[in-house]
């Protein structure tokens, strides 16, 4: 069972502050002192409720989003995902890092035993509000059937209603985020990447563009950017007041 779901966002060293303090920003939270062998971790602290999201420098160029599932037998864990077809990449003392059938990147970790509540809201200073609470996994048309199931085994979530085809929601409501399965025309490696649900779409991309952000497309219902490193991310009409 997943006691708590993170969003863990890989950037390069060469933009790593400035990706810091730009998701810190648009979430409205504070960055925790770096910590690990290099200094390469943090979590960002929102100004209430419970920490969701963490950031590490990555020695590639290419940014990423991989998600980290709290449980707490972590050996059990990673045995019931090899069983649905997952592989085994790295062990540290309290994680495991492992890939989806399809290569999806995720780590099993060790459960804070305290109670969780959910995350809360963040707001830009013209009072539009914000939740990051989803996490879009992005697969090919050949993959996403397998890679939906695996999916929906290892969190035993309920799938949720969608208004187009090419979408799969996976979600519990005791935890931060949501996952959206997306099928994808062409074919490449899986993908991850953060979506924000917002009151106002339009007004907070432009709130994120002044703060780095790049515009790059227009969707039905959600706008695509890119934060300061490259790595995409949506913002979508969705309610954050839901959940």
């Amino acid at each position: 069972m997943i006691s708590w779901t993170w969003a863990f966002l890989d950037r390069p060293a060469s933009t790593f502050e400035a990706c810091a303090h730009f998701w810190a920003t648009v979430t409205g939270s504070t960055l925790s002192p770096r910590r690990g062998g290099r200094d390469e971790f943090l979590t960002l602290l929102p100004a209430s409720g419970p920490a969701w999201l963490k950031m590490q420098v990555i020695e590639s160029e290419t940014p990423g989003t991989h998600l980290d599932l709290d449980v707490v037998d972590v050996p059990r864990a990673v045995e019931r995902a090899i069983a649905l077809g997952a592989k085994v990449i790295a062990e540290g003392d309290d994680y495991t890092s492992m890939t989806s059938p399809a290569g999806q990147v995720f780590c099993f970790t060790t459960a804070d035993p305290a109670p969780r509540e959910l995350i809360g809201l963040s707001a830009s200073p013209d009072g539009n509000v914000t939740r990051l609470d989803q996490i879009c996994l992005d697969v090919s048309a050949s993959n996403v059937v397998d890679e939906t199931a695996f999916w929906r085994e290892l969190t035993g979530w309920s799938p949720q209603p969608t208004p187009r085809p090419e979408f799969t929601r996976l979600r519990d409501p005791g935890q931060p985020l949501q996952f959206l399965l997306q099928r994808l025309d062409e074919s490449r490696p899986p993908s991850a990447h953060p979506d924000l649900a917002c009151t106002d779409v339009a007004a907070t991309a432009t709130w994120h563009e002044l703060l780095g952000a790049t515009f790059v497309a227009d969707g039905a219902g959600w706008l695509v950017l890119r934060d300061p490193s490259g790595a995409p991310y949506c913002l979508t009409a969705r309610s954050p007041f839901a959940g």
